[in-house]
């Protein structure tokens, strides 16, 4: 019998950029998962705390159009349908109910946090965690975890940086996929 295995990569995504696209690509180029759900976090509970963030059906907008042309790679609104805070155990234990394995795709500045996430200890049990690199640190494996690394070279770059780009810049064409460009500067316009 063949296991079925998601590659779950979930984020705010404000706005999805080419780092986001890269991750996918080596996710994908890895051979280890049959489908890859990038779920698009409807509220966003430690980022809302820190500042504004876009409205979910934004985000949701650009990461379809930042993603859904990827091998392997579906864009879900499952985290904004539901309601509250948008928790990764609670996306885990529902994709567990279609797929034998599930494994988080996570970016390298995010080990360090993942211990902090809600119900982590629970989690931990439930999904193997890949780990993208992120330039000017190392790649560190969250310890505890069943992880591996994503081999890629990474990209530097980050939602915080284009959101601090000056609006209707050209430097947003060189950050973000082309068909986002147009939304987001329609978004934060």
């Amino acid at each position: 019998m063949t296991r079925r295995r998601l590659g779950l990569f979930g984020g705010t995504f404000d706005p999805p950029h080419r780092g986001h696209v890269a991750a996918l690509h080596a996710a994908a180029a890895t051979h280890r998962f049959d489908a890859i759900e990038v779920t698009v976090a409807g509220d966003p509970y430690q980022k809302r705390l820190s500042g504004s963030v876009l409205p979910a059906a934004a985000r949701l907008e650009m990461a379809r159009a930042a993603f859904a042309d990827l091998a392997l790679v579906t864009v879900s609104d499952r985290e904004i349908r539901r309601e509250g805070p948008s928790y990764t155990i609670d996306t885990v234990r529902e994709l567990l109910e279609e797929f034998d394995e599930v494994d988080l795709i996570i970016g390298a500045d995010l080990t360090s946090q993942i211990d902090s996430w809600h119900e982590a200890s629970t989690l931990r049990t439930l999904v193997k965690v890949g780990v993208v690199p992120r330039p000017g640190a190392p790649t560190v494996l969250p310890e505890g975890w069943d992880s591996y690394v994503i081999d890629m070279d990474p990209v530097d770059l980050s939602s915080s940086y284009i959101r601090d780009i000056p609006e209707h810049s050209d430097a947003l064409e060189r950050y973000l996929p082309d068909k986002v460009v147009p939304l987001y500067e329609g978004f934060r316009g």
